[in-house]
């Protein structure tokens, strides 16, 4: 090759007895080594330092990536070793998954290799990435497990990948190997239940913790049985175990137990509960339309406006709700009043429904957005099972997907149909 091509970027081999660089390429790593440098020839290479530019690779024509911004990870495997502080930074800027892998390998190599804090971080990474079977690999060679934090990660992780027998097996592990469990333990083991649908293994964890535990049972873990007895259709179960708590239910609970009601056909059981909330409604508990909900709405540039007091929009969005409201009729929609607690007259509670805080808040997104748009609602109290159906029929009339999360979990409304099944 002619040197003055290139003056500014020579390279040269080495020689047996080479003579000594103004400095040298870091020893390559296994990240660099597979990504940039697929043959062990590129370890033999010098270059002469840069003047106003980094030297060019041969290979960037091909990868499009070496020229951007490298990542945390790629930062710490070049020059001097990586300290601790570079492992808590690269891990807390890593969004994929190989990046969590490649940083494991750069943590193998480190004399942080057993540090319980970063290892806490990889596991949480790989569970954030859906990745349980490297999680758990994780875990299992971990020396320190006392951190009770790290089981519910780990716990938790099975539960949302849809796993809660793993969840419940290492819960067994964890009472073996001496750790004591506490409230927020016994709160995702009674959810694993739910989600096996084992009622007495569940009834059984539940009175360990007053009787082996000495824990006070919440509200939350009181809830968790109600759900498991309303999944397996128990629900004169359900009633008497709610009737029988040291404390009043709360109103999510008793509308857990009345959509579980409705959806196993025990009209009784359902009127009996919304008679229930009607009542607690008069005592000002609980009043939706009068109580302070948040909704949050992602707009044109990934905004998102927060309304308290739907006073400040609701001319607009209800304009176009009425719109709607008669395309979703001929659509199929018929309001189900049953879900309106007030003594008011059919009109009214049909009236009622419609201004429901979720539905202004599609209303005015489908009026302050682009077309074809994703809205995204958010609601501190659970949909009713009106708005549910109705924001059904809206999907599939507007062409858009659209995201409800209440108090219960995330809806993905899209052509006509929910993520959820139609079960919450």
């Amino acid at each position: 090759m002619a040197s003055s091509s290139l003056p500014s970027l020579q390279f040269k081999f080495h020689t047996p007895k080479p003579p000594k660089p103004p400095f040298h390429l870091p020893p390559p790593t296994l990240s660099t080594l597979s990504q940039n440098n697929p043959t062990p020839r590129a370890t033999n290479r010098r270059l002469n330092p840069p003047t106003t530019r980094p030297p060019l690779h041969k290979n960037n024509h091909q990868n499009p990536k070496l020229t951007t911004q490298p990542a945390p990870h790629t930062k710490m495997s070049q020059g001097t070793p990586p300290q601790y502080d570079d492992f808590n930074v690269a891990f807390d800027s890593c969004t994929d998954l190989e990046s969590a892998k490649n940083i494991q390998q750069l943590l193998i190599r480190s004399p942080y290799y057993g540090d319980p804090k970063l290892n806490s971080k990889l596991v949480g990474l790989y569970v954030n990435f859906n990745s349980m079977i490297d999680a758990r690999r994780v875990f299992d060679r971990m020396p320190d497990r006392k951190n009770l934090s790290l089981w519910h990660l780990m716990i938790n992780g099975y539960l949302n990948n849809n796993e809660p027998d793993s969840g419940l097996l290492l819960f067994e592990q964890m009472k073996d190997l001496g750790l004591t469990p506490d409230a927020e333990t016994f709160r995702l083991v009674l959810s694993a239940c739910v989600g096996i649908n084992s009622v007495q293994e569940c009834l059984q964890i539940f009175k360990s913790m007053k009787n082996t535990y000495n824990l006070d049972p919440k509200i939350e873990h009181y809830l968790m049985v109600v759900n498991l007895f309303g999944n397996a259709g128990c629900l004169n179960e359900a009633m008497e175990f709610i009737e029988n708590m040291p404390f009043e239910p709360t109103v999510e609970m008793l509308e857990s137990l009345m959509g579980f009601a409705r959806i196993h056909g025990d009209l009784e059981l359902e009127d009996h509960v919304r008679e229930i909330l009607t009542m607690v409604g008069v005592d000002g508990v609980r009043l939706e339309w009068n109580r302070s909900a948040s909704n949050m709405l992602e707009g044109k540039k990934n905004k998102i406006d927060e309304y308290r007091d739907v006073d400040s929009y609701k001319e607009d969005a209800g304009k176009n709700l009425n719109g709607l409201t008669g395309q979703m009729r001929d659509a199929g929609y018929v309001p189900d009043t049953r879900y309106v607690l007030h003594d008011i007259d059919e009109e009214a509670k049909e009236r009622a429904l419609m201004y429901h805080s979720e539905r202004l808040a599609i209303a005015y997104g489908l009026i302050s957005t682009p077309a074809r748009t994703t809205l995204r609602i958010i609601k501190n109290l659970r949909i009713c099972g009106d708005c549910h159906n109705a924001i059904k029929i809206m999907s599939k009339i507007v062409g858009r997907e659209l995201i409800v999360r209440d108090n219960k979990r995330f809806h993905h409304f899209k052509d006509g149909k929910c993520s959820c099944g139609d079960y919450w």
